[in-house]
């Protein structure tokens, strides 16, 4: 019977990593790529926890949750060293805690994150060529012993993601990067437009796009649009 569940355990092992292979070679924005990997994380080792920390210059930044974090995610920063996730990048080793996680002399305690007062804790490293690309959290809300076939599982996963996860990183960057000189070159337009219209410097321009912003509870580069259309139609453009 034993054998029968081994064998078992390993065919599901390899059809889940089948399925890995195969998903991951879409080339997706990644915050999809990081949603398909705790997916694939969560079939594999059922958990009540699961976030993606990416490593971007030099920082862990959580992208991606299981559970619902709009307050965290891509806004919560981890240092390399920092708590058991920091440690893990560090040392680009797999922690397994089953319970009590947070007595572990490496635990740093996050206010913003419920999950840091459930009992087991699961970390593995991302890795990419060697290089760390960023790390995999699971955590139980009971006491987990992980079994040595889910360790070695999520590390595989940790392992195989690793370059898709850097490709999709990249492109986020450039991407970011690019929006931003669009929004710094619309924000020089409206400046421009401003200081011209109402006789104003820089530095009285731009605070008055603040203010627009906060009352209008819109970003700065939405209002700035806002004044470039006016000019426009202002001047018979379409």
């Amino acid at each position: 019977m034993d054998e029968l569940v081994h064998t078992h355990d390993e065919t599901s092992d390899i059809d889940l990593l089948h399925d890995i292979g195969s998903r991951m070679a879409a080339a997706d924005p990644l915050h999809e790529v990081l949603e398909r990997v705790i997916d694939m994380v969560t079939v594999a080792v059922r958990c009540d926890s699961c976030f993606i920390y990416v490593l971007e210059k030099e920082k862990l930044v959580l992208r991606a949750s299981k559970n619902p974090h709009e307050d965290v995610v891509d806004r919560l920063v981890v240092d390399i060293g920092q708590g058991v996730t920091g440690w893990v990048a560090e040392h680009r080793q797999t922690v397994a805690l089953p319970a009590k996680a947070w007595t572990d002399p490496r635990f740093a305690r996050f206010p913003a994150l419920p999950e840091d007062r459930f009992e087991a804790f699961l970390a593995v490293p991302i890795l990419c060529r060697g290089k760390l690309v960023g790390a995999i959290n699971m955590q139980h809300r009971e006491t987990h012993h992980h079994s040595k076939r889910e360790i070695k599982l999520i590390t595989m996963i940790g392992y195989l993601v690793g370059a898709e996860v850097e490709l999709a990183r990249m492109e986020y960057e450039k991407s970011q990067l690019a929006e931003q000189l669009e929004t710094r070159k619309v924000m020089e337009r409206a400046k421009g437009l401003l200081q011209r219209e109402l006789n104003i410097d820089e530095e009285a321009a731009y605070l008055m796009l603040q203010k627009q912003s906060r009352q209008k509870r819109k970003p700065l580069k939405e209002i700035a649009e806002a004044i470039i259309l006016m000019d426009d139609l202002r001047r018979g453009k379409k």
